[in-house]
């Protein structure tokens, strides 16, 4: 299976690390990541996974970013529409669109403790939704 990983530079502190478990965890799973794209903000992926998802070498991409809450509620409008972009993209193109987007609502310590957990269900949930569409496809 083949899968590109569409990351946020935003907080890239916390993302740099996502994006090192995610690549380990679809090593371990023989998933090949073959596209790594970086994009400024959780907000600007829905433009780069539809790209990545009309390419036929792509069975799936994973998302990765963390969305911090301020002082205002912008964090859970960047998260929600974000959010319904990119689910979609994923019935548009009938390919699993996996949401490693932490937040909202959360503080930069909550981001930091949920890197491996968002990480690598991100990169399971892509792996098991593939699955399932070849199994009901049969």
């Amino acid at each position: 299976m083949n899968i590109a990983i569409v990351v946020s530079e935003f907080n890239e502190e916390v993302t740099s690390r996502m994006l090192a478990v995610a690549k380990e965890k679809a090593h371990l799973m023989k998933l090949k990541v073959s596209h790594t794209c970086m994009v400024p903000g959780a907000y600007d992926m829905p433009i780069i996974v539809d790209s990545l998802l009309n390419r036929p070498d792509i069975d799936a991409v994973v998302t990765l970013g963390a969305v911090i809450k301020g002082q205002t509620k912008h964090d859970e409008v960047i998260l929600h529409s974000t959010a319904r972009a990119l689910t979609d993209l994923s019935l548009k193109y009938h390919k699993p669109v996996s949401l490693g987007i932490s937040g909202p609502g959360m503080q930069k310590r909550h981001a930091y403790a949920r890197i491996r957990p968002v990480a690598e269900r991100a990169v399971e949930a892509v792996a098991k939704i593939s699955d399932e569409l070849q199994r009901i496809q049969r």
